[in-house]
């Protein structure tokens, strides 16, 4: 390190330094506070962008109806233009509409956009569950089945096990689903759904 007799030198010396490094740290400011504006405006961006998705998923919702096809089709569209979060909600509430109408083809299409739409294990979880109820309607249950092992994590156990006990019983394997019943009953699950799939272990003897 240099040492300085006095003020003057080390005016000097910073004189020096600047004259020789100036011009790379004017660059270097330039380009921290570019960059660091250009974070600002990209957060800025990010969240206006999910305020405008989020008023278009509420007035595109509000709107459907099954009796107006017009609307189905703005929330169809939405899914396909919004690979995100919303669009895996938006595919949930559409499907909703086709189980309504019978158009299980529609509904279960639509479930499989919203699972790719999404990244959130829960909101797959939730879409794959509704998938495979529609394919036990569609006499798909091997397909059922197959979506139900996609499925992980112990919340989802009880309600997956009714699911799978639904799918094989549909296949007339009775002993298959009073087993997948046995264990949702011994999952875990809320009182209600025991109940249930406790009742359907019983008509299974009756």
């Amino acid at each position: 390190m240099e040492i300085y007799d006095n003020e003057n030198e080390q005016v000097d010396a910073i004189k020096r330094f600047f004259a020789e490094n100036g011009k790379a740290l004017a660059v270097g400011v330039v380009l921290g506070i570019g960059a660091l504006l250009g974070w600002r405006y990209w957060n800025s961006h990010q969240s206006e962008s999910a305020r405008t998705t989020s008023l278009v998923y509420d007035k595109a919702i509000s709107a459907i109806s099954a009796e107006k096809p017009a609307t189905l089709e703005a929330v169809d569209k939405f899914v396909d233009e919004n690979q995100n979060n919303y669009g895996a909600l938006a595919a949930l509430n559409l499907a909703r509409q086709y189980v309504d109408t019978q158009a299980l083809d529609k509904a279960a299409a639509t479930l499989q956009k919203g699972v790719t739409a999404t990244k959130d294990s829960q909101l797959q979880a939730l879409l794959n569950l509704r998938l495979a109820r529609v394919l036990v309607q569609q006499k798909q249950a091997d397909a059922a089945l197959k979506t139900l092992e996609t499925i992980k994590g112990e919340g989802w156990t009880a309600m997956v096990a009714d699911m799978r006990g639904e799918a094989l019983l549909s296949k007339g394997d009775k002993q298959g689903a009073r087993e997948a019943w046995s264990q949702g009953v011994n999952s875990g699950a809320s009182p209600a759904l025991r109940e249930m799939m406790q009742m359907k272990i019983n008509n299974l003897s009756s």
